[in-house]
């Protein structure tokens, strides 16, 4: 069962879909998920498929839209912030412990992409949240930018602040496509696969990403403060072949105990997007590690 449900996130408004399990008998307490997508993402795109199927197997889950993407308020729209998006995470939190279905003792976090650096980075913060796993994690956003993923990153920096400065007297948010165009390498090349093809969801997803949101990025990793995550347990899912596997690799090292790497033969990261071959697989170990710990 989905039902419609808003919230208010830093006094926007942020639109989302709670799942709950068909058998959910009335009065008994579930535990709860909230699931974080990848950067740019929508709720109907990889929080609904996990969130549908931690549903199946017992769990409340909330998908939502972060502020400024999809059906939630915030303007400049596609503001990839992830400060904002932690406070996002933690109103979401809110809302679960709010609901007479939850049992406000046992809620996780669930992280795909760049939900995968927003979720253990928020829970450092926030021990309502009493597990968190990720999938094809990017917790890293600033080597991301830094590693050339749009360019020169100083180049980024100063038209970020060239842009700001234009909007500031009055002109129109500066956008540039979220997939970078022309030649890249095959991370973009899969993004594009699963972004501009018919297996995105979300008809209504916007291919852009405000400009001045990359210097708010390249300010964010979570491999900063994931040590500090601890006793919060921790699970890192990728694919062996997975292009972004380093940075789970990364997270793995930096984090401290209890913590598990659960590696996907052959999965690449937008296989864990969709793709039933993996998705399958990353939800039956995420219901395991929830199982252990909630």
């Amino acid at each position: 069962m989905r039902e419609d449900i808003s919230f208010l996130s830093d006094g926007h408004n942020l639109s989302g879909h709670l799942y709950l399990p068909d058998t959910h008998v009335v009065g008994e307490p579930l535990p709860a998920v909230v699931v974080v997508g990848a950067s740019s993402g929508t709720k109907e795109q990889t929080p609904a498929v996990y969130a549908a199927r931690l549903a199946e197997r017992g769990y409340a889950a909330l998908a939502f839209d972060h502020t400024s993407y999809g059906e939630s308020e915030g303007s400049p729209r596609s503001d990839e912030n992830p400060f904002a998006k932690s406070e996002d995470i933690k109103n979401a939190v809110t809302y679960l412990t709010g609901r007479r279905e939850i049992d406000a003792n046992r809620i996780a976090a669930v992280g795909v992409c760049g939900g995968g650096g927003f979720a253990p980075y928020t829970a450092v913060a926030d021990r309502r949240i009493k597990a968190v796993a990720t999938v094809s994690g990017l917790p890293d956003l600033r080597s991301t930018l830094t590693d050339g993923f749009a360019g020169d990153w100083r180049d980024l920096m100063a038209f970020a602040q060239s842009a700001r400065q234009a909007y500031a007297a009055g002109g129109e948010p500066q956008y540039v496509p979220f997939l970078p165009p022309g030649e890249q390498g095959e991370w973009v090349a899969n993004g594009r696969e699963y972004y501009l093809t018919d297996r995105n969801p979300d008809p209504n997803w916007r291919n852009q990403t405000l400009v001045w949101s990359f210097d708010k990025m390249v300010q964010f990793s979570a491999l900063d403060i994931i040590h500090l995550l601890a006793p919060t347990p921790l699970l890192l899912i990728a694919g062996s072949q997975a292009e972004t596997l380093a940075q789970s690799q990364a997270a793995y090292a930096k984090a401290n105990e209890p913590k598990e790497l659960f590696l996907v033969d052959g999965g690449k990261h937008f296989d864990f997007y969709d793709q039933p071959a993996y998705v399958e697989p990353a939800v039956a170990k995420i219901d395991a590690f929830l199982r252990a710990h909630l």
